[in-house]
C-alpha cells in the first residue's frame, strides 16, 4: 500500500510540474512582445579611463579639491553598479569622507549624497537612511533625499515609511529622465513584495522604455531593466520570458554578469545543464559573487562532478565572510546543511538590523537547520507577511511546517511553490521535489489512519 502511494505522489507530482511548466502566461507574454527590440549600446569605457585618470590627476595635485573628490566617488559607485566590483566601493567610500573633511556636509550636500549612496551599496542601511534623512533637512523641497531614503527604508522592513517616501520623491515635482526611471524601478519592487506581479512587471516595463527614450540611453540602466523583467519573468516560472529578457540584457551590455549568472539560472529550469554551467563559469570570471560561486557548485554536484563543487564551496566560504554576503553566507550554510549553528548566528546579527521579509526568511530557515522549531515558525510567519509570491519562501515554508508535524500545511506550501515556479533553485527544488513525496505519504497515511477508526 505505502508503495502504491509513493507512485501515485510520484505521478502527481510529475503531473503538477508538467502543468506548471506548460501553462501558458498570456499577460507576460503579451508584455514581452511590447518590449523594444535589444541593441548593443556603445561603451563608454574609454572615456571613464581617461575621466578616472583625470580625477586621480587632480586629487594628487590638491586632495581636498571637494569637487574632484565628488566626482571620483561617482565614478567608482557607477563601477559597482556596472561591475559588482567592490574595490570600488571602499574608494567611493573614502572619497566621499575627504570631500566632507575639506567642505562640511551643510555647504557640500553632493558628498552627504554619495555616502549615502556608498553607506547603503555597503549595506550600511542605518547610516545610509541616517544620511538621507539629514539631507532632507539640508535640502527642504527637494526630492532626491527621499529616493535615498526610502531605498535604506525598504532594505530594513520598514515597507510603509518607504512608500512614503517614494511617494514623497515622485510627488516633489518636474520629474522626468532619469528620476522617472528610477521611481518606476522602486515602484516596481514594492508591487513585487506585495504580490502584484502584474503591476511590478508593468512599471518595470515602463522604466526600461523611458530610459530608452532619454537622448543618450544610459546602457547600465537599460540592461539592468531588461534583467529585472527577466527576473519577474523568472519568478512566476515563465522561463521563455524571462531567457528572452536575460539575453535582451546581454545583447545591451554583452558579458553583463547580472544577466549572465540569471541566464545560467533559467538554463538550469529548462534542463540544460552543460550551458547553465558555461554561462555561470562566465559570470564568476567577471565577478565571484558568492550566489554565483554557490550556483555554480551545486550545478557541479547535479553533475557529479563533486571535487569542482566542493572547489566553489570552499571559495564561497572564503568570499562569505566579507560582511556585505553575511546574509548569502547564512544562506549558504543552511542550504548545505553545514554549520547550522553559525548559520543561524550570523541571521540573527543581520536580521538584529535588517528587519526585512527576506531577513526573515533567512533567519526561520536557519533556526529551522538550527534545530529552533518555535522561532523558525514566527519568522517564516514574518517572511510571508507582505503576501510575496516566492517559490523560495513557500519552499521554506514547507519544510518548516513538515517539521513540526503539520503534513497538509507543508504540502499546500510544496503545490503553491511547484505551482509558481518549479524550477526555482538548482539544488533546492530538487530537495523539494523528495519533500513533496514525503509530505504526501504523511497526508495519505493520516487519511488511511482516521478511515480506519
Amino acid at each position: 500500500m505505502k508503495q502504491n502511494r509513493w507512485c501515485i505522489a510520484g505521478v502527481f507530482w510529475f503531473s503538477l510540474l508538467l502543468g506548471c511548466t506548460n501553462r501558458q502566461f498570456p499577460r507576460t507574454e503579451d508584455s514581452t512582445l511590447s518590449v523594444p527590440p535589444a541593441v548593443l549600446l556603445p561603451s563608454a569605457a574609454a572615456t571613464d579611463a581617461q575621466t578616472l585618470h583625470f580625477l586621480q590627476d587632480r586629487i594628487k595635485a590638491d586632495p581636498d579639491d571637494f569637487i574632484a573628490q565628488n566626482k571620483l566617488a561617482a565614478w567608482h559607485l557607477q563601477r559597482v553598479r556596472e561591475t559588482g566590483d567592490l574595490a570600488s566601493l571602499e574608494i567611493a567610500m573614502k572619497a566621499a569622507l575627504a570631500s566632507l573633511a575639506t567642505l562640511p556636509a551643510e555647504h557640500n550636500t553632493g558628498a552627504l549624497t554619495l555616502l549615502a549612496q556608498a553607506e547603503f551599496t555597503a549595506h550600511d542601511f542605518i547610516a545610509s537612511r541616517k544620511h538621507a534623512e539629514r539631507l532632507i533637512e539640508l535640502e527642504p523641497g527637494k526630492g532626491y533625499p527621499f529616493e535615498i531614503l526610502g531605498d535604506a527604508l525598504l532594505e530594513i522592513g520598514e515597507y510603509e515609511r518607504a512608500e512614503t517616501a517614494f511617494r514623497e520623491f515622485e510627488q516633489s515635482g518636474g520629474i522626468q529622465g532619469l528620476t522617472r526611471v528610477a521611481i518606476e524601478q522602486r515602484m516596481s519592487r514594492l508591487a513585487l513584495l506585495r504580490g502584484d506581479e502584474e503591476t511590478a512587471e508593468r512599471r518595470m516595463l515602463k522604466a526600461l522604455k523611458t530610459a530608452l527614450s532619454l537622448p543618450v540611453p544610459p546602457r547600465e540602466t537599460v540592461a539592468w531593466c531588461r534583467w529585472q523583467l527577466g527576473e519577474l519573468a523568472f519568478g512566476v516560472g515563465n522561463y521563455t520570458a524571462a531567457e528572452k529578457h536575460y539575453r535582451a540584457a546581454l545583447t545591451t551590455v554583452p558579458g553583463y554578469f547580472r544577466a549572465l549568472a540569471s541566464l545560467g539560472r533559467v538554463r538550469a529550469a529548462r534542463g540544460d545543464l552543460p550551458d547553465a554551467i558555461a554561462q555561470y563559469e562566465h559570470a564568476t570570471d567577471i565577478i565571484p559573487d558568492p550566489s554565483f560561486v554557490a550556483a555554480l557548485g551545486d550545478l557541479y554536484k547535479r553533475v557529479g562532478r563533486d571535487d569542482d563543487a566542493e572547489k566553489q564551496y570552499k571559495l564561497f566560504e572564503a568570499i562569505g565572510k566579507i560582511s556585505v554576503y553575511s546574509r548569502q553566507q547564512a544562506l549558504f550554510y543552511a542550504d548545505h546543511d553545514r554549520q547550522p549553528q553559525e548559520a543561524y548566528s550570523i541571521a540573527m546579527k543581520d536580521y538584529s538590523v535588517r528587519k526585512d521579509i527576506y531577513g526573515a526568511d533567512t533567519l526561520a530557515w536557519t533556526a529551522l537547520k538550527a534545530g529552533r522549531l518555535t522561532e523558525a515558525q514566527a519568522a517564516i510567519e514574518e517572511a510571508l507577511r507582505l503576501g510575496t509570491k516566492d517559490a523560495k519562501l513557500f519552499f521554506h515554508a514547507g519544510e518548516i511546517a513538515r517539521a513540526v508535524g503539520d503534513e497538509a500545511s507543508a504540502l499546500s506550501y510544496f503545490k503553491r511553490a511547484a505551482a509558481l515556479n518549479p524550477e526555482f533553485d538548482p539544488l533546492q527544488a530538487t530537495i523539494m521535489k523528495k519533500s513533496f513525496l514525503k509530505s504526501n505519504d504523511g497526508v495519505a497515511e493520516v487519511a488511511h489512519r482516521d478511515w480506519a477508526h
